[in-house]
């Protein structure tokens, strides 16, 4: 017997924007799906209406969109066979599901309200008790179709009087879930509560709506986050009571992001206050105008975060850091994903990056630096260079960057002369000997023919011993006088790219301003 197709989903809630963990799962999807010439679908599990975001869903679908995980079918990307994949326009067929359990008996009619379960714990369950559990030690106090007659039930429901449906858990039963990365889980029914499976609004909740969907649409594996491991029992007898137990998924948990200190879930806060983003894009609540900040604005490439979402919880068999999509569709697999929590750590995040950065083509970061270079002009009104000079910057700038967008902090100098030095290498080395140096060097390079960095280094060193000074002495200085600061690419580059006559006027300045 041939195995299914596999089919695997992302089945996000529009509540907000994208977390990083939840980026994880979709590209762990995607690559299980890729690996195994399976199919990965997008589906918006939007049935809790309270929290809709507008805006969270169009979210969604650019931020995978960007990262190039790329769903075959689902919401933003083309109709599939199993349409549609929202799950608000496929509402109508959540209640017959519903009903089925029901007339089964493995779910019933539950008509409390809200107040009536609240004075039901404030009487039954004093502060700081265990609270109040909807299950198989209470629910025959309760007012529902289990205790009320069939007539009452059925006068209600004709009336319009509010419920939901509750499955019914067994009183003593042991439920296995398998999981592929955590082995057998075995929960005792007493633990579990009778859930809501279809709320009083006619909306499915996630447990219900989620397994039809899998089960309509062939879903062949539900890897998801570890958080919902404890739902993973209810869904399980789910499957028991509609007879899918034959095609049940196979369910993977992946194990949780960490804080970078590892102690705890990582969140928007911790990215907030250590300095690093945790969505994929920058979003802006529409409820309280609060911006979060995202990769892509922060100037990371999407090769370099999928690189670095590949990395937490999955290890590859080689000593190998580096991946490209099409690596990591060839080298992921399920065995290799760990149990316990992955830390996130915002170093390796930056340093994976500025891999990636340094093996960008000089036109490709050129080209990104350009838009950003346009703002700048504005602002300084210095004349935009050629795009041979510009691939020549970015060529030096690459090797000491995390980002393209620090490229001109770091080098604001390849474009206006600095206006500020490095006050204590200019108090510390700037006397009349130096001075002296500067001043016949700049004779020197003014009648070089050749300004090439190697003949410009040669004829620094040459006049710096012609003088008695060690080339050591005057090399920072130098640098001050052409950059303004202390560190930076290759100098001697860095000068011969600034030509003749900016070098000149940098050392004439000097020159002129610098005390002693």
């Amino acid at each position: 017997m041939s195995m299914p197709k596999v089919r695997v989903r992302f089945a996000p809630s529009p509540t907000g924007p994208l977390h990083i963990g939840g980026l994880r799962t979709a590209l762990y999807n995607y690559l299980f799906a890729k690996k195994y010439s399976g199919d990965f679908i997008l589906r918006i599990e939007d049935t809790d209406r309270e929290r809709f975001v507008p805006g969270a869903e169009d979210y969604i679908v650019e931020s995978l969109k960007w990262c190039g995980v790329a769903p075959n079918e689902g919401v933003g990307f083309g109709d599939g066979p199993f349409a549609p994949y929202r799950q608000s326009e496929r509402k109508n067929l959540y209640k017959n599901y519903a009903d089925t359990l029901v007339e089964s008996g493995s779910a019933y009619y539950a008509f409390d309200t809200g107040p009536e379960l609240e004075e039901l714990r404030k009487k039954t369950h004093p502060a700081g008790a265990s609270p109040l559990q909807y299950d198989t030690s209470t629910r025959m106090s309760m007012k529902n179709s289990l205790v009320l007659p069939a007539a009452e039930v059925k006068r209600r429901i004709d009336s319009g009087e509010k419920y939901v449906v509750r499955i019914k858990m067994p009183a003593d039963e042991e439920i296995k879930v398998t999981d592929l990365i955590r082995g057998e889980v075995i929960v005792h029914t007493s633990q579990l509560d009778d859930k809501v499976l279809f709320k009083s609004d006619g909306m499915p909740t996630y447990h219900l709506a989620n397994v039809v969907d899998d089960y309509l649409m062939k879903i062949t594996h539900v890897i998801r986050g570890e958080e919902w491991l404890p739902s993973a029992p209810l869904h399980v007898l789910l499957y028991k009571y509609f007879g899918w137990e034959n095609v049940m998924p196979q369910f993977v948990h992946l194990p949780l992001l960490l804080k970078p200190d590892g102690h705890g879930k990582l969140s928007k806060r911790d990215g907030d206050q250590l300095g690093f983003p945790v969505f994929p894009l920058e979003w802006t609540d529409p409820a309280t105008n609060e911006v979060s900040s995202g990769y892509r604005e922060s100037g990371y490439f999407p090769d370099a975060v999928i690189n670095i979402l590949a990395l937490l919880g999955w290890h590859p068999t080689q000593a190998q850091e580096i991946f490209t999509l099409d690596e990591l569709v060839h080298e992921f697999s399920l065995e290799h994903v760990a149990k316990g929590g992955a830390k996130f750590d915002p170093e390796k995040a930056k340093w994976l990056n500025q891999q990636y950065l340094r093996s960008k083509s000089d036109d490709t970061v050129a080209e990104v630096f350009q838009k950003q270079l346009s703002d700048k002009q504005k602002i300084y009104g210095f004349k935009m260079p050629d795009s041979e000079y510009l691939k020549k910057v970015c060529h030096l700038l690459k090797e000491k960057a995390s980002f393209i967008n620090e490229f001109w902090s770091l080098g604001k100098y390849f474009f206006i002369a600095p206006d500020k030095y490095d006050t204590d290498i200019v108090r510390k080395k700037w006397n009349e000997k130096n001075a002296g140096f500067f001043s016949a060097l700049k004779e020197k390079f003014l009648v070089q023919k050749s300004f090439t960095h190697d003949e410009l280094e040669k004829t620094f060193k040459q006049e710096a011993t012609g003088l008695g000074i060690k080339p050591g002495e005057v090399m920072q200085l130098f640098r001050v006088i052409i950059t303004g600061g202390a560190g930076g690419p290759a100098l001697f580059e860095v000068v011969a790219l600034l030509g003749k006559d900016e070098v000149m006027k940098r050392i004439e300045r000097a020159l002129t301003e610098f005390k002693f």
